[in-house]
């Protein structure tokens, strides 16, 4: 046959083989969807969303305050502001300017996530994000009993147990929270949902975590957490000593290229 013929005869195929290609990608997603295997991936993104939005949001707001610290500082000049309202809105650029700064990190943590969410998309035949955080949630409860119905761990550390401590009060604060949301993430859960349930469990774990650091300590097997001017003026000491490190270092470097200059060839 002609090729021109034969072209023209099956000029059809290429258009419903790609339709039938982007058919097939589109039913692969929303089964993925439809069963959980994305969920996580989907919170993800949707959090990166919020998070560029707030972003912009705190961008506009570092313009609007250098605006009105242009404006009363040339009032200032005019005699109808103020010093202290001329202070006020320098103290609030700052401010904004902290958040916008915060906005921008938690937007690159973000992005990290959602790289992490999308290479972690199960298989088939693997737990899906919801079951995964399910047992996540459950371990911690787990952890959480040991202190509840072990008489030994009980008298060895009665604050993991006492609602009085204020670490302990605040496990069990974040222990109900998660209980509430997890009830809330049944049936097709959202990725709004899943979010919030993901959020809850994370601020669990870290409450146990505190309660029970905060119990070994008063048992006198931990360390007492240093203070917050302990931790600056160590951090302070590190910084001067690279700082030091890193000036003798280029000190010898330019005192080697010196010499290196003023010795005389040798032939």
């Amino acid at each position: 046959m002609d090729p021109l013929l034969l072209a023209v005869e099956l000029w059809w195929i290429a258009p419903v083989a790609a339709g039938g290609a982007v058919a097939g990608a589109v039913g692969l997603r929303r089964r993925s969807t439809k069963s959980g295997r994305r969920l996580e991936y989907d919170a993800a993104r949707h959090d990166l969303k919020a998070a560029q939005q707030t972003a912009v949001e705190r961008r506009m707001a570092v313009k609007l305050a250098r605006a009105d610290v242009a404006r009363i500082s040339a009032e200032r000049s005019a005699r109808r502001a103020t010093p202290e309202q001329v202070a006020g809105a320098k103290r609030m650029l700052r401010a904004k300017e902290n958040d916008a700064k915060a906005a921008n990190a938690d937007v690159r943590a973000k992005q990290v996530r959602l790289s992490a969410a999308r290479a972690a998309i199960p298989a088939a035949s693997a737990p899906r994000p919801l079951e995964r955080l399910q047992a996540q949630h459950d371990a911690i409860v787990v952890r959480w009993m040991r202190y509840e119905t072990d008489a030994g761990l009980q008298i060895a550390y009665p604050a993991m147990t006492d609602v009085k401590q204020p670490a302990t009060a605040e496990y069990l604060r974040a222990a109900g929270h998660a209980v509430e949301v997890r009830r809330a993430a049944t049936g097709r859960v959202s990725a709004t949902d899943y979010a919030a349930y993901r959020d809850a469990v994370a601020d669990l774990e870290r409450a146990f975590e505190a309660a029970e650091h905060s119990a070994r300590v008063q048992a006198g097997e931990a360390p007492q957490p240093s203070s917050a001017w302990q931790d600056a003026a160590q951090d302070m000491i590190s910084r001067s000593t690279d700082a030091i490190d890193r000036a003798a270092g280029a000190a010898a470097s330019a005192l080697a290229a010196w010499n290196a200059r003023k010795r005389p060839d040798k032939h």
